[in-house]
């Protein structure tokens, strides 16, 4: 309430400003209850009464074994989910995510057995049951939604547990299980278009096929004498087998869209979505700040060039580098990529007030992205692919006016004191640092391409020595401490700039002109006069921002 009243005060002195930039807030109880053990605990609990109920569900002989094998299983699941995915065992959501759709997965698995079993349908028959239970439910889903190694996790623990669902280890439905959701992660590695799921499933499908086939559960099937075959049933069975898998790449692909809404996980295939250039504030860059917008295509070339060479998220890459630089549509003027002829803003300014307003743009950026409701992705990404890192121009600047001044008062006989101390925290962004490796290569992406704008004579040399300098400062003044990218990806990231640089910046052949054309006109004023122009000599290098 204080906090408002002295707000009011200083908007009628006129030293405050009306607008209130959106800021990202956090609920505390729900990270809380992230982080919270009893809620992992929790999650545990409902599914080990889970697995009971569907273990001693049924006639069966020794679900007490059975019971005491899954919670075995499930010990090896934790343990070996704690040691190899520590992200995903340090979110309880993520733990709801994964043991939610495996026991989806087995839910459907025993009705399906169930039913079959009852002997009250005649169509479907026992045999029948293991054409048209969904192996890779689970296995599909959480590759797509988290990748091939939750994926695996999936397709290997849910096929053990499948497998002990009726008292005796079904071999045969342990194997299709498993080489089923195998099937599946293979064909899901890089999922951006949804006709691909129905081709993985197809897929799947195909190995039930074969699978069924090796363990006689399609048949029988008489080689000797093939008249005798029932090849109506033959068929039937087949189509079973391979709609088995189509089915199931069409119930997940139409569970990816809620589920990616529930747990705050977006995919590939929703990163493609919203790569459209279509985009409002990306419509609104091409018309009020061109320069920014070409900056940001650039940026997206370079970025998603060097995260598919190291196995980073590259469609999250482009996405992230068409929005990273939004923030400049509040003030697009004082940028130097949209600057006109004329004259250069900077001149009028001090040079601490030039860097308040380039390094504004990072929170009007998130303004921004929280009024149109972008992806959280593309709002972290916004807020550190500066980090922490100086606007050098304007602090030297800034340093050299400090001098000047300094001299100046030798000659007035004034007291050092009495000149403004420059501090380099005024000079830097307020970060965070780059926490994630699409984040940190969007940061480099960003700081490589506005430093090639300078470069007079683009050579190889040049290119590479410009590449390796800036990556090396980057690295020197601690941006990249945070996230989780080796020197290894860093010599592959600086190759790939450089390449990608080197077809961008190519020269070109000098052809020769029609003297027709660069005649001068009456008004002594060339035709192609527009070609030659330049940025306001006073303007900062595209790389201060």
């Amino acid at each position: 309430m204080f906090d408002f009243l002295k707000r009011r005060q200083l908007l009628r002195r006129g030293l405050a400003s009306k607008k209130v930039r959106r800021r990202r807030t956090h609920n505390e109880f729900l990270q809380s209850l992230e982080r919270s053990l009893w809620v992992k605990m929790s999650i545990f609990a409902l599914f080990i009464g889970g697995l009971a109920f569907l273990v001693f569900s049924g006639q069966q002989a020794e679900p007490t074994k059975n019971f005491v094998i899954a919670l075995l299983v499930l010990a090896m699941a934790i343990t070996q989910l704690w040691i190899n995915q520590p992200k995903t065992m340090a979110q309880s959501s993520r733990i709801l995510l994964v043991f939610g759709v495996i026991f989806v997965q087995l839910a459907i698995t025993k009705l399906v057995l169930v039913v079959c079993n009852s002997g009250h349908y005649r169509i479907l028959t026992p045999q029948m049951g293991a054409l048209i239970t969904p192996y890779a439910l689970a296995a599909m889903t959480l590759s797509v939604l988290m990748g091939r190694h939750h994926g695996l996790f999936a397709a290997v623990f849910a096929s053990l547990w499948s497998s002990m669902l009726f008292g005796l280890i079904d071999a045969p439905i342990l194997v299709t299980s498993l080489i089923s959701g195998f099937t599946a992660v293979s064909l899901t590695l890089q999922v951006r278009k949804r006709n691909k799921l129905i081709r993985a499933g197809f897929g799947v499908g195909v190995a039930i096929l074969l699978l069924s086939l090796a363990f006689g559960v399609i048949g029988p099937i008489d080689f000797f004498s093939i008249a005798k075959n029932d090849w109506r049933m033959l068929g039937l069975q087949a189509a079973y087998a391979v709609g088995n898998g189509i089915v199931t790449a069409m119930i997940v692909g139409g569970a990816l869209p809620m589920l990616e809404n529930l747990f705050q996980v977006t995919t590939d295939i929703s990163w493609l979505e919203a790569s459209d250039l279509n985009h409002p504030l990306l419509r609104r860059m091409t018309i009020e700040a061109p320069g920014t917008y070409h900056h940001s295509l650039v940026v997206a070339n370079l970025a998603e060039a060097a995260a598919e060479a190291i196995g980073a998220n590259a469609t999250l890459c482009r996405v992230c580098s068409y929005f990273h630089d939004i923030g400049k549509l509040v003030k697009p003027e004082y940028f130097t990529e949209n600057m006109t002829l004329d004259r250069n803003p900077h001149d009028d300014l001090a040079p601490t007030m030039s860097a308040l307003i380039i390094i504004s743009h990072v929170k009007e950026g998130v303004d921004l992205a929280l009024k149109d409701k972008l992806n959280h992705r593309i709002i972290d990404i916004i807020q550190e692919h500066h980090g922490t890192s100086l606007v050098y121009y304007f602090y030297q600047r800034a340093l050299q006016q400090q001098e000047d001044a300094r001299e100046g008062g030798k000659i007035m006989k004034l007291r050092e004191e009495d000149v403004p101390e420059v501090r380099e925290e005024s000079f830097r962004y307020p970060g965070p640092k780059p926490q994630t490796k699409e984040s940190a290569i969007v940061s480099l992406a960003d700081m490589v391409e506005s430093a090639s704008r300078s470069l007079e004579k683009p050579t190889p040399q040049r290119i590479e020595q410009l590449v390796n300098e800036l990556i090396e400062e980057r690295i020197a003044d601690g941006q990249l401490d945070d996230c989780d990218l080796t020197l290894g990806d860093v010599k592959v990231i600086k190759e790939r700039f450089r390449f990608t640089l080197m077809s961008m910046l190519h020269s070109r052949i000098a052809y020769p002109r029609d003297t027709k054309l660069t005649a001068v006109r009456d008004d002594g004023v060339r035709p192609d006069a527009m070609a030659d122009r330049r940025k306001p000599p006073t303007a900062p290098p595209v790389s201060a921002a």
